[in-house]
């Protein structure tokens, strides 16, 4: 399965959540239930996932944790905040870069339509 067939999955699962939930929660219930949602669609989900960088050979624990990780290739950085900032494009390019993922979705849940506030963030990664 492609990066764009799961951020399709993905999309419509955030929909149900949104449909189900509504603006107005905290990011912790948008992120358990789109989890639940897409292992219910047979996805594997990894939550909460620490990301050490690696610098001279050691791996340093920054404190870097990205929310969901589905199939080990779409990263899902959920939010829930009155309106998307640079910082939230730039964390989840971190993690994209340090997982070598080449798709990552940023969504903010805190809207009327959640599709408004669904973007993709894509990382070109360096050849060599």
């Amino acid at each position: 399965m492609t990066e764009n067939d799961l951020a399709r999955i993905a999309v419509d699962a955030m929909i149900e959540v949104h449909r189900e939930l509504g603006p107005d929660l905290l990011e912790n219930s948008y992120e358990h239930c789109l989890a639940f949602d897409l292992r219910s669609r047979g996805l594997d989900v990894k939550q909460q996932v620490n990301l050490p960088v690696l610098y001279k050979g050691v791996q340093l624990d920054v404190g870097y944790r990205l929310d969901l990780w589905v199939n080990e290739k779409l990263i899902i950085e959920v939010k829930s905040v009155e309106e998307l900032h640079p910082v939230h494009w730039a964390q989840v390019l971190t993690y994209l870069k340090l997982t070598k993922n080449k798709l990552g979705l940023l969504v903010n849940f805190n809207e009327k339509l959640v599709r408004d506030g669904i973007r993709r963030v894509a990382y070109r990664l360096e050849e060599g």
